[in-house]
């Protein structure tokens, strides 16, 4: 049987696909932890965990009346971000793909009455909060999968969708990493401001409210208090996490919900992306299970 074997709340933050001389120069003299952290989670971590598939819950992706998983065999390309093509442009891709595996996580959903489906149309679009941390994370042998992030969905919704994930996950013989792909709290400074706000300091978060709730859900779950986190979501909405923060509610629901006392390790620093709120935290699986 099957399981997931490793999650991740990580960001995809722009900055890490800048050129190394690029990131030094943009953070004072240093690289941003959000780029070395990556290459440090590849190193100890995603290297040494036997796992058949990647399932990237991925903020880029907004869907509306439903949530989508891509079901392709396989896809590639060349793709470059409409929302800063100058900065990543042209990333050549090739990237196998586990139609059998979208497809169970659609029927799970499909059995609790949940809206999911799994769409193989070869124009679907692919977007950077998968494609940044495939090319720090990915093989090109391993299977990586995306799924959207329904902007209609509830606390609940997400929470019930990581159940089917893990439903479907546990009925195949596969081990899956899931990857929570996004930020935390996400406002951007104004336009005349962000080529001074570019350091990794977050002393540059957009306000001082915004870090504190940032820094207070990063000791939670580095602590396996995703309870605290969950519950404490109508408060942190006043923030605006990236994709509502459906993408870690999604993780989390995949792994027990509030009953997921798996504490997060930390790879890198909590840093600024031009306001928002970014940090990269890995879950391994506990002996004994995600709840304990």
């Amino acid at each position: 049987m099957g399981g997931i074997v490793g999650a991740g709340l990580l960001s995809h933050a722009p900055v890490i696909m800048f050129p190394e001389a690029q990131r030094i120069a943009a953070n004072g003299g240093r690289d941003f932890t959000l780029a070395t952290g990556l290459a440090r989670l590849r190193h100890e971590v995603i290297d040494t965990i036997g796992h058949d598939a990647v399932l990237v819950l991925d903020t880029h992706w907004a869907t509306t009346t439903e949530t989508v998983i891509t079901a392709h065999a396989h896809r590639s390309g060349h793709f470059t971000s409409d929302e800063m093509p100058g900065e990543i442009s042209q990333l050549p891709y090739a990237i196998p793909g586990d139609p059998e595996l979208a497809h169970a996580v659609a029927a799970a959903a499909e059995k609790d009455a949940l809206r999911l489906s799994a769409n193989d149309d070869p124009h679907l679009p692919i977007h950077y909060a998968t494609l940044n941390l495939w090319s720090y994370l990915g093989r090109p042998d391993v299977p990586w999968l995306s799924m959207s992030v329904c902007r209609t969905a509830t606390t609940e919704d997400h929470l019930f969708l990581g159940g089917a994930v893990a439903e479907a996950v546990s009925r195949l013989d596969r081990r899956v990493l899931v990857l929570a792909s996004g930020g935390l709290s996400h406002r951007f400074w104004p336009l005349a401001e962000l080529r001074d706000r570019m350091a990794g300091d977050p002393a540059h978060i957009v306000t001082p409210a915004a870090r504190a709730a940032d820094e207070q859900r990063v000791a939670w779950l580095e602590d396996g208090r995703h309870d605290r986190v969950i519950e404490t979501m109508p408060d942190y909405r006043r923030h605006a996490p990236e994709g509502d923060f459906g993408h870690y509610l999604t993780l989390a629901g995949a792994l027990g919900g509030s009953r997921c006392t798996a504490a997060g390790r930390r790879y890198g620093e909590y840093e600024n992306a031009i306001g928002t709120g970014q940090v990269h935290l890995w879950f391994d699986r506990p002996a004994g299970g995600w709840t304990g």
